[in-house]
């Protein structure tokens, strides 16, 4: 009987008062008596407007059953029942909770976003056990103050509601991990934050905020930090010592130049896009040695410096839409797989040249790098391998850009010259675009431990052969403007697949084999005739961040689809489908997910 004991000091006759045992009549009796066994019990979209009282005294009050039946199995032993320890009561009507919060002391899961709450019980600091609360999307215009006595919280989710502060003592939940405080008014973060040393994500996004605090550099163990859409017009210089940051959101601000990162070796995603930044200097760049992803897009800047050689380990990099004219060759000397320069002056690449994709691009700015000519190594290499034969055969491709390159001849199939003439250099990109194949050639297979780039586009593919699925190494795949119309399961193969363009073809639906890919960032289908996609399987895709579903043929977005968190761009328009309306569109990814989310049905 010890899970009396705390509530039987405040009433001891607690466990034994028949006449306040109701049960609601949206909590059936077997999901009672089921929770009493799991310690565990949902009640997520059940349109309560009040939380019944035989919830809350759920441990306390004799089961019902217990009336109707005195002989017991010993698993039905209703004194021998589990604590509730989750309790899930989100997407309901609930306006206010009552402090019979505290007779449910062995919480250690609550999660009752979407409702309409404007307030939390004082009595929620008894709830000394609780790791986990979530209170998104309600109307929260106040904290309690006695929500700091939650000292074992390890998740604290408040996005979506009204809170204008942070009550004092907040730091005093030193085990919070992960903190989520976007979309609401705040327009200050407390000093005092710097004592969350155990906090490893912190969202502030969708806030007020002109200035962080710099304590802010005290949480040591920070790795994903937010502050996408406030009012910051610069960060604090000691952000820049936070040696655990590995992604950093500063989008939609009104910074005006960006922060060195001299202690930020881990730093892997650095988002700076819808800024007013004017100048990128190499003094911004040599410390970046780990940076994947850097967002730049919308911004003011004129130029790009040499220095973007220093980044070795960059994958994607958005440069669209600010005032450069002219990049530096010395771009194409690394390995984008991305590389986004819409909305740009730029004078020195012609535009067909940027329309044909990263790869194009990257391959010219290669071409104009001025060296001393080649040397007498590289001559002679030359000389021996280009037969009369070969004489089609980008050998220097091969031997300095590592690239295997027999795109645009309009021919049927790859001669066998183009594969015997790689010998034993490494290769580690395959272009074939842009002719009349209508199969892949068999022996690209013989690439398969080091090539991570193909491009198999404009060509008269109708299917997909296993050898392309052997290609282990594969990260960038494009087969946009072809004739498929499914890819083979066998692709599951490709477990480093992170890029896969499949637009201008005649797919009806997305191919069920993407959705078993877990490393996909990027998914391009637009152009086809894609009706569905399943949403569940969708959000099981942790690194998805790009989706493009243009111009097919969807008649409906299903609201699930909002749950897909990891999203940065999905890409609805020319689709049949009259929800969401074009003005959500408009408005960009994370509202077409809001959106979406807000029309889950209950």
């Amino acid at each position: 009987m010890s899970r009396l004991k705390g509530v039987a000091e405040r009433d001891t006759r607690a466990g034994f008062r028949a006449e306040r045992r109701e049960v609601g009549a949206s909590v059936p009796q077997g999901l009672l008596k089921a929770a009493r066994k799991s310690g565990q019990l949902n009640l997520s979209g059940r349109n309560l407007s009040e939380v019944p009282q035989c919830v809350w005294r759920i441990n306390v009050d004799i089961p019902e059953e217990a009336n109707q039946n005195l002989s017991f199995s010993t698993t039905e032993r209703w004194w021998e029942q589990t604590d509730l320890t989750k309790l899930i009561i989100s997407n309901n009507k609930l306006q206010s909770l009552t402090d019979d919060l505290r007779l449910l002391p062995a919480l250690t899961v609550l999660d009752i976003h979407d409702n309409q709450l404007t307030s939390l019980p004082s009595a929620i600091r008894e709830l000394e056990n609780l790791q986990k609360l979530n209170v998104s999307h309600n109307k929260l215009q106040i904290l309690p103050e006695e929500i700091t006595n939650l000292r074992n919280l390890k998740g604290l989710y408040l996005q979506h509601n009204e809170l204008t502060c942070i009550p004092e003592g907040f730091e005093q939940l030193f085990n919070l991990e992960d903190l989520d405080i976007s979309n609401n008014r705040l327009t200050s973060v407390p000093a005092s934050f710097s004592s969350l040393s155990s906090l490893v994500r912190l969202n502030l996004s969708s806030n007020q905020l002109k200035s962080l605090p710099a304590e802010i550099s005290g949480m040591k163990r920070l790795k994903h930090l937010d502050c996408n859409s406030n009012l910051l017009e610069a960060v604090p210089p000691e952000l820049a010592n936070m040696e655990s940051l590995e992604l950093l959101y500063l989008r939609r601000n009104k910074l005006r130049f960006l922060p060195e990162f001299p202690s930020c070796r881990l730093l892997k995603e650095l988002h700076v896009g819808e800024n007013q930044i004017e100048i990128l200097g190499p003094e911004h760049l040599k410390h970046l040695n780990s940076i994947l992803v850097l967002d730049l897009r919308d911004n003011k800047l004129k130029s790009v410096p040499d220095e973007i050689t220093l980044l070795q380990s960059l994958e994607r990099l958005d440069l669209s839409n600010n005032d450069i004219s002219s990049l530096p060759c010395s771009l194409g000397k690394l390995h984008l797989k991305f590389l986004a320069l819409e909305g740009n002056p730029l004078r020195t690449i012609r535009r067909e040249i940027i329309n044909k994709g990263t790869q194009e691009v990257l391959k010219y700015l290669r071409s104009k790098i001025k060296d001393d000519g080649p040397s007498q190594s590289d001559s002679i290499i030359e000389t021996a391998m280009t037969l009369p034969s070969e004489s089609r055969v980008n050998v220097h491709a091969i031997v300095t850009l590592k690239i295997l390159d027999y795109s645009d001849k309009q021919t049927t199939l790859i001669p066998d010259e183009v594969f015997d003439a790689v010998k034993s250099n490494i290769i580690t990109s395959v272009n074939f675009s842009k002719n009349q194949l209508c199969e892949i050639p068999k022996r690209i297979v013989e690439l398969k431990e080091m090539v991570s780039d193909v491009n198999l586009s404009f060509n008269k593919l109708s299917f997909i052969s296993l050898e392309l699925c052997m290609l282990q190494k594969l990260t960038f795949l494009d087969l946009r403007n072809n004739f498929l119309n499914s890819l083979p399961e066998e692709m599951e193969s490709l477990i480093r697949l992170q890029t896969i363009n499949l637009s201008f073809n005649r797919f009806k639906i997305l191919p069920e084999v993407l959705y078993h890919i877990p490393t996909l960032e990027t998914i391009l289908i637009s152009n086809n005739q894609v009706g569905s996609v399943d949403p569940q399987k969708m959000k099981a895709m942790g690194n998805l961040m790009t989706l493009d579903l243009q111009n097919n043929d969807l008649l409906q977005i299903p609201p699930e689809l909002g749950n897909c968190v990891t999203l940065r761009t999905l890409l609805l328009d020319g689709n049949p489908f009259r929800v969401p309306r074009a003005a959500i569109l408009m408005k960009g990814t994370a509202a077409i997910l809001e959106y979406l989310r807000d029309r889950i049905p209950t």
